[in-house]
């Protein structure tokens, strides 16, 4: 009797749950080996192009890159390079892009990339103007408030004289004009850099 019991208690440790799991047996399946993902694999397998983002976003979902330090240095490079303009009772030229703050970015969501950036801007400017038969220098900066991807038609330029002893109401009206005219180039040059960040 003791025999059987002992036999029935063997039966049920054999077919109980724990122990399938910690022994494996002939006909069970393999263990999965581990394969490094290949960043330049073509395709995943099923005849489509490869997913857009990253190895690991294979299902293309949501996927933010920031671009901040290529798009600041090269806001720099565009802007810095803009040269000078003559007026008719002066000239002046960009030194420096005096403050480059805000955002570039890439984004791919469902597979599509989309870039954006915002960004807030001012060039430091220096010239020379006629007034009153003399010859007089000029210096300030050339502020651009936040602006984002596609707003370059609104784009805004506010002129900042550094010191503006001794000009006159009217001269500085004109000067500020004139300086206006920096507008053009500044959008063409930040059309090159919206051009180069959907590029990326």
């Amino acid at each position: 009797m003791e025999d059987a019991a002992a036999a029935a208690a063997t039966g049920e440790k054999a077919s109980s749950y724990r122990y399938w799991v910690r022994e494996a047996t002939g006909d069970a399946a393999p263990l999965p080996v581990p394969r490094k993902l290949d960043p330049t694999a073509n395709g995943n397998g099923n005849g489509n192009p490869p997913p857009l983002g990253s190895v690991w976003n294979q299902a293309g979902t949501w996927e933010e890159k920031n671009l901040n330090s290529w798009a600041n240095s090269r806001i720099k490079d565009l802007l810095g390079s803009l040269g000078s303009l003559e007026f008719p009772t002066g000239k002046a030229s960009i030194d420096e892009v005096s403050k480059c703050l805000g955002d570039a970015f890439q984004v791919t969501v469902r597979n599509k990339k989309r870039v954006g950036y915002n960004y807030e801007l001012s060039l430091r400017f220096s010239g020379e103007w006629l007034i009153k038969e003399e010859n007089k220098k000029v210096k300030g900066h050339l502020d651009i408030p936040e602006f984002s991807f596609g707003e370059l038609e609104d784009l805004e330029l506010q002129v900042r004289f550094s010191d503006d002893k001794g000009l006159a109401s009217d001269d500085k009206t004109r000067i500020c004009k004139e300086l206006k005219s920096f507008l053009t180039p500044i959008q063409e040059k930040m059309r090159m850099f919206e051009e180069e960040l959907k590029g990326r």
